[in-house]
């Protein structure tokens, strides 16, 4: 049973948020969550996982409920952009021999298992809530909440996202996020018979993919070069997505189109990257996921990324001699780890915006899953 800290604030409900929280409990550290979507909604799309993120999801004590909710399977097939075959990828199992190398699942899914978890776990949540103002003060940080409470905590996790006012806060001098150069198009449809893994179809300056995320749904998506000053009106998502379907060589592809005149739900963001350089934290205060490394979708490990800070966070936290051991350590640990994969799923970005080697890219794709498959 953890000593080092008896009380924990987490800004932020996502899915790096919420992991923190629930790890954090289970030392019996008293956490508290707050979440300023006064709704706590994750947006209806998909989520595709690695076997590495099935592992972490093992460690939250959630997968046999993923599994029963969700997809899992083995291997990633490659196809050209006219249906040919062009390779199976392999996606090792680093959750166990028994678990497959990876899978999907709705978001809003997802975010339910981790809720009912940290719900369970005796964390206190507060909703349309946020901090206003913190201070450090003795060995412990005071923190003004928007909804006029103020409390002190031994520490603070710093989950608020890619835009984290917290690591603005704290580091002025901090990257901004940056624009990649690619849009990311999504929308859940039927699951036909025959779609068993992920399938992803890579041509000259686009690609696009299919994800079970359960029984009887899939969800497709297509990243598109576009301009980073140019916005879309969101009554132009259904005709835009509609159109690059239907311009595909992939007959497969094609007949997706007609299926989003159905009121399909469309989902577009662009691709931002974010990597920020060490320290990770200052005093008793710490960021974890996109607040610290946002990565893109193309190696489907941002939400992953951000569940392991919780895991190895929460890890040092219970096992250090001092709070800034654990920080110094937790850091350590997870550098080089989210550097890897940060740059790797923006190299495959740039070699599909600009019709790059794609044997290229699916050796990158390779070797990263292999190294999520390593110990954290």
């Amino acid at each position: 049973m953890n000593t080092l800290i008896n009380t924990a604030l987490v800004v932020g409900g996502g899915f790096s948020g919420m992991a923190a929280a629930l790890q954090l409990a289970k030392l019996g550290i008293a956490v508290e969550l707050v979440e300023m979507d006064p709704s706590w909604q994750n947006y209806r799309a998909g989520i595709s996982l690695s076997g590495a993120m099935l592992r972490a999801l093992k460690t939250l004590g959630i997968l046999e409920a993923f599994m029963e909710v969700g997809h899992a399977s083995d291997g990633i097939d490659i196809l050209e952009a006219d249906d040919a075959f062009v390779c199976r990828l392999e996606t090792p199992r680093a959750a166990g021999d028994g678990v497959p190398g990876g899978g999907a699942v709705m978001r809003p899914v997802l975010a339910r298992l981790l809720a009912d978890a940290i719900f369970r776990a005796g964390v206190e949540v507060r909703i349309g809530c946020t901090y206003k103002s913190m201070q450090p003060a003795d060995d412990g940080v005071v923190v003004e909440l928007t909804d006029g409470s103020r409390r002190r905590y031994d520490l603070v996790v710093a989950a608020d996202g890619v835009e984290s006012t917290i690591r603005e806060a704290l580091f002025p001098k901090a990257p901004r996020p940056r624009f990649l150069g690619q849009g990311t198009w999504r929308a859940v449809l039927p699951r036909p018979a025959e779609l068993e893994r992920t399938t992803l179809w890579v041509g000259p300056h686009f690609k696009a993919g299919l994800d079970p995320v359960s029984r009887d749904r899939m969800y497709v998506f297509f990243n598109q070069n576009r301009d980073p000053l140019e916005t879309i009106a969101p009554e132009q998502f259904g005709p835009i997505f509609q159109g690059l379907l239907a311009g595909c060589p992939s007959p497969r592809l094609r007949r997706l189109a007609g299926q989003l005149d159905g009121g399909a739900s469309i989902i577009y963001k662009p691709i931002e990257v974010l990597l920020m350089p060490p320290p990770w934290h200052a005093g008793r205060v710490v960021l974890i996921g996109d607040a610290a490394h946002a990565t893109t979708p193309h190696l489907a490990s941002g939400a992953c990324m951000g569940i392991e800070d919780a895991i190895v966070l929460a890890d040092e936290i219970g096992r250090a001699a001092t709070v800034e051991a654990a920080l110094d350590a937790y850091q350590a640990r997870r550098w080089e780890r989210c550097r890897l994969i940060v740059e790797n799923s923006a190299r495959l970005g740039e070699i599909e915006m600009h019709g790059g080697d794609r044997r290229a890219h699916a050796q990158i794709m390779q070797k990263s899953f292999m190294a999520l498959a390593e110990p954290i």
